[in-house]
C-alpha cells in the first residue's frame, strides 16, 4: 500500500495497518509502564486508547494531521477543555515515540490543545525575581537564616505552607543519594511520602539549625523567633509574613505574592526548563494531571513573545 504524502513514514518505517496501530499502542504503554509511575502511565494510555478505538472506527489507516485535528473537535463536544488538552498533549506523547523508534512520522508535534479558561495559576514569580528576593534577605542572624531556608524550600519543592509548618527536624532524611524532606499527610499517620531537597537548600537548612540551640527528631524544622513564643513551632500566619515580609523588602508588591505563588513558581519553573508533565506531575503530588495541565497552559502564556513583537514594531 502507498503512503499517503500528507502522512508519510520515514523511509524505514512500514505502515501501520489498524491492528499494527493496535500493537504499536501496546509497545508503548510497555514503554510508558517500564518508565512512569503506574498512576501517571495509566493517565496517558487512557488519554491515547480512545483514539485508536475512534480511528478504527472511522478506518483510518493511516492518520495525517487532519485526523488529529478532527479528533480533537469531536472529543470537545463532551469533554472539558482541561479534558482535551490533556487528550492531545498525551497524542502528542505517543506520536513523538512513535517517530523516535521510526515507526511512524510524529503528525500531532504541533497541535494545539484547548484553551483552558479557569484554574491555571494567576500569579507565579519568574527565576529573576526569585533570586532577587532571597539576595536581598541578611542571612547574619538566625531569624534571617530561617527564612531564606523557608522561602528557598518552598520555591524549589512546591510545599505547601502547611507542610512547612507540619515539618520536624528529624523528618530530614536520605533517599538514595539526595537529601529528603519527608511530609506529614493531612490526616496524619506515617511520613512516607517526601521531597527531595536541593544541595544549595540542603546547606541553608543545615546553617540556620545549627545557630539554634539543642534539638531533637520531634523539634520543629523552623521555629518562631519572637519573644512571645520563641522556639515553638512555627505558624501558618507566621509563614505568610514571612514571604511578605521578605517580597517587600525586595522591592515587589506583597499584596499579589503568597504561599500558592510560591508553590505555583516551583511548577512554572520546572515546566519552563522543560521538564516532562508526568515528571512535574509527580514533582507537584497534584491529585489530578490535569491540575498540572493547567500550569502548561499559564506557561505557554507567558512565554508568548506576541506583545514584544508588536511594541517592537511600533516602538
Amino acid at each position: 500500500m502507498t503512503p499517503q504524502t500528507a502522512a508519510s513514514p520515514p523511509a524505514s518505517a512500514t505502515v501501520p495497518s489498524p491492528i499494527q496501530f493496535d500493537e504499536l499502542f501496546g509497545q508503548w504503554t510497555d514503554h510508558l509502564d517500564a518508565q512512569l509511575e503506574e498512576e501517571s502511565a495509566q493517565t496517558y494510555i487512557r488519554a491515547v486508547r480512545p483514539f485508536i478505538l475512534w480511528m478504527k472506527g472511522k478506518g483510518i489507516t493511516q492518520p495525517r494531521r487532519e485526523d488529529i485535528l478532527a479528533y480533537r473537535l469531536f472529543i470537545a463536544e463532551s469533554k472539558k477543555p482541561a479534558t482535551v488538552q490533556l487528550y492531545v498533549m498525551a497524542l502528542r506523547h505517543f506520536f513523538k515515540w512513535l517517530e523516535r523508534e521510526k515507526l511512524y512520522e510524529n503528525i500531532a508535534g504541533q497541535v494545539k490543545g484547548a484553551e483552558v479558561g479557569r484554574g491555571f495559576p494567576k500569579e507565579c514569580l519568574t527565576a529573576e525575581q526569585v533570586k532577587g528576593i532571597l539576595a536581598k534577605i541578611n542571612r547574619g542572624d538566625v531569624q534571617g537564616l530561617r527564612d531564606y531556608a523557608i522561602l528557598s524550600l518552598m520555591i524549589t519543592t512546591g510545599l505547601r505552607s502547611a507542610e512547612v509548618v507540619r515539618a520536624d527536624v528529624g523528618d530530614i532524611g536520605k533517599a538514595g543519594d539526595s537529601a529528603v524532606l519527608y511530609l506529614q499527610s493531612k490526616t496524619g499517620g506515617e511520613k512516607t511520602d517526601y521531597v527531595k531537597i536541593p544541595p544549595p537548600v540542603e546547606e541553608a537548612i543545615s546553617e540556620y539549625l545549627r545557630l539554634r540551640l539543642r534539638q531533637y527528631p520531634y523539634s520543629p524544622l523552623f521555629a518562631s523567633a519572637s519573644n512571645n513564643s520563641h522556639g515553638a513551632r512555627i505558624t501558618i500566619r507566621a509563614v505568610c509574613g514571612i514571604i511578605k515580609a521578605r517580597v517587600e523588602a525586595a522591592g515587589y508588591d506583597s499584596t499579589r505574592v503568597n504561599a500558592q505563588t510560591l508553590r505555583n513558581t516551583a511548577v512554572a519553573l520546572a515546566l519552563h526548563g522543560g521538564q516532562p508533565l508526568q515528571e512535574v506531575h509527580l514533582f507537584a503530588r497534584h491529585g489530578a494531571i490535569a491540575t498540572t495541565m493547567a500550569y502548561v497552559h499559564s506557561t505557554d502564556r507567558a512565554q508568548n513573545r506576541c506583545a514584544e513583537t508588536v511594541a517592537g514594531a511600533i516602538f
